[in-house]
């Protein structure tokens, strides 16, 4: 072990280049985070104990000894690139890559303007809430049980404050500032205490959407999701299953009919060809009347998707995880997409 440092020193101190990229190679082999240097300092528990000193000093030697060659050579090509021995001036410039959006920006963005097309606003709210927001206006009083629904993260010092669960909260707040006809859709980052699997994350996004005015009726709701899921999957077949909501009622999930074209279809759907994609139900007449709506002369209905999922769908991502890890090769695949 001692003679393969020795060898090293020798290497480093014979080193020269000419070019500020293989000054850069020089450095990333000794001293990246899978390069010699921290190779040799793993190994040092191998080392004989008689030996550990010599070997020590050797080491911080070879260390030194590499940030010393490679500000030496940092400081020659960067000289001879501006007096031009080294680059040529007339060379083209590196081209610089153009990014792309993330994917759940493309999804969310996409979802926008498919019904900002029928006339449905943007409305946004604090992430940070308090109890009446993000529970009680929506018919989750004090200890009902569908609070267990969704595990939440509470404010320590103050129990009546939270991360929100579900962008509803923003509905609640939209429509205590605002007189019917609403038309709105509310997207952002909701939290919930889960464990992070390939399937589930505690931060996720959603997006919700609000439409209350005289007479509207569940025919209504059945006839935007078709023309939602007719325009964003270009498929028409859904179904709706019964389902609770505590701000709803009646509520129902949303199946779009995905195919059973390729092995990929009969596995995500697990051999039915259904995909649940949302939630959806007729507004309950105490959230109208908790948000200061007459609900015996207004009626709406609401639904909700959470982003992360459709875009799964879009682009058959299998794991979660992927969306906040910012691997530049994961994002890379998303450019020009939707």
């Amino acid at each position: 072990m001692i003679d393969e440092v020795k060898k090293h020193l020798v290497t480093v101190e014979a080193f020269q280049a000419d070019t500020h990229e293989a000054v850069e190679a020089f450095r990333i082999s000794y001293a990246g985070k899978k390069g010699i240097l921290n190779a040799l300092f793993a190994a040092f528990r191998e080392v004989a104990p008689a030996e550990k000193k010599e070997y020590g000093q050797l080491l911080n030697s070879l260390k030194q000894a590499v940030a010393d060659k490679v500000k030496t050579l940092q400081s020659q090509t960067s000289q001879g690139t501006q007096t031009g021995t080294i680059a040529d001036p007339f060379r083209p410039a590196f081209p610089l890559e153009i990014g792309s959006r993330h994917p759940l920006s493309l999804v969310r963005n996409r979802i926008i303007d498919i019904f900002s097309q029928v006339g449905f606003s943007i409305s946004e709210g604090p992430e940070i809430e308090d109890d009446w927001h993000n529970f009680t206006a929506l018919n989750l009083p004090e200890y009902h049980p569908a609070r267990d629904m969704q595990d939440t993260f509470f404010i320590q010092t103050d129990p009546d404050i939270l991360l929100r669960t579900h962008t509803s909260s923003v509905q609640v707040r939209y429509m205590e500032n605002n007189t019917p006809p609403i038309r709105t859709l509310s997207p952002g980052r909701v939290f919930r205490n889960e464990a992070i699997s390939a399937r589930a994350h505690c931060i996720f996004h959603q997006i919700e959407g609000l439409y209350i005015d005289e007479k509207v009726s569940f025919a209504d709701l059945k006839q935007m999701l078709l023309y939602f899921t007719k325009s964003l999957f270009g498929k028409s077949k859904i179904r709706l299953r019964p389902s609770y909501f505590p701000f709803t009622e009646p509520s129902a999930e949303v199946d779009i009919y995905w195919g059973l074209e390729t092995e990929t279809d009969y596995r995500i759907t697990k051999g039915t060809g259904w995909l649940e994609i949302m939630g959806c139900g007729m507004v309950d007449p105490n959230v109208l009347s908790n948000c200061g709506i007459d609900s015996e002369k207004y009626s709406g209905y609401a639904f909700g998707m959470g982003i992360e999922r459709i875009a799964m769908l879009l682009y058959q991502i299998g794991d979660i995880r992927m969306f906040f890890e910012n691997d530049v090769r994961f994002l890379k695949q998303f450019k020009g997409s939707l």
